[in-house]
């Protein structure tokens, strides 16, 4: 196994949070499975982090802090690292989605990252086949963190009905999954409305598509095709979305129906289903 001394802390932030790991543990005398049992870990998770096998996540991250004394190092610098497990061409996305005042968004297949559970995350991530489905999923729930903020985004997304029927996940998955955008339609920062089948053809069948505004900086349109992501601030793009999407919010469920309907769904279609009767034995 590499020896965290090899690696270069400029490297990476991952690079950078195990080096400062072996740096504090050993300036407090600790040997690896000594920390562990502090931190109620082994000493062998402790290992893999400094040795960049393992990402650390946030709870770790504040246990280090905690036991070592460091003044929050750790819990400042895992969302550099988690934010590095993003896909290249998606880390300005999250970068410029952290920093936005207002976001809103049409969903034509899935349910908005920012709004997902993190097993409804982890079933839509490990479609892509990656080598650290973990370090997905975690980056994903720390780009959440910007809803528990004092003063979040205004959050509105336009969800598909479709997306409400598709089935990511499993029955269980996807009943947590609506089960928690009916709790965050009491987020005052956060609206749900459902664009219905029955509004039939609408004005973005090309698909989906995210707008985000700042307090100092020029709107935002972001864009996915199958392989990267797409940012521009082009006025004529962004006159063309702002358009596409009040006519998006027009033909939507009002936020209340939307919610009525997101009910209707997870009990109709994700209730709880009664077991099958045992056969009496002869």
């Amino acid at each position: 196994m590499a020896n965290i001394q090899t690696l270069d802390p400029s490297a990476s932030p991952l690079d950078y949070y195990g080096w400062e790991l072996r740096r504090q543990r050993e300036a407090h005398g600790l040997k690896q499975g000594q920390l562990g049992e502090i931190i109620f870990c082994t000493g062998s998770l402790i290992c893999q982090i400094e040795t960049t096998k393992k990402i650390p996540t946030r709870d770790f991250s504040e246990r280090v802090d905690a036991a070592l004394g460091t003044d929050g190092t750790f819990s400042r610098l895992i969302g550099l690292v988690l934010r590095s497990q993003l896909p290249s061409w998606f880390q300005p996305h999250a970068e410029m989605e952290a920093r936005a005042t207002y976001l809103s968004t049409y969903q034509a297949q899935l349910v908005y990252g920012l709004l997902q559970t993190k097993e409804y995350a982890r079933a839509v991530l490990a479609t892509g086949m990656p080598d650290d489905l973990d370090g997905l999923v975690a980056a994903r729930m720390e780009r959440q963190r910007i809803l528990e903020r004092e003063h979040p985004p205004l959050t509105w997304a336009v969800l598909d009905e479709a997306v409400l029927l598709r089935p990511i996940g499993g029955h269980e998955v996807m009943r947590r999954q609506l089960s928690h955008l009916l709790e965050l339609t009491r987020h005052r920062w956060v609206h749900v409305q459902v664009l219905p089948d029955a509004a039939g053809e609408h004005a973005s069948l090309a698909g989906s598509f995210t707008t985000m505004r700042f307090n100092d900086d020029p709107d935002v349109v972001y864009t996915e095709d199958l392989i990267s992501g797409h940012m521009t601030a082009n006025p004529e793009t962004l006159r063309e979305a702002s358009l596409r999407y009040a006519r998006l919010q027009a033909a939507a469920l009002s936020v209340e129906e939307s919610a009525a309907l997101i009910a209707r769904v997870m009990e109709e279609r994700y209730g709880e289903r009664p077991q099958p009767e045992e056969r009496a034995v002869a």
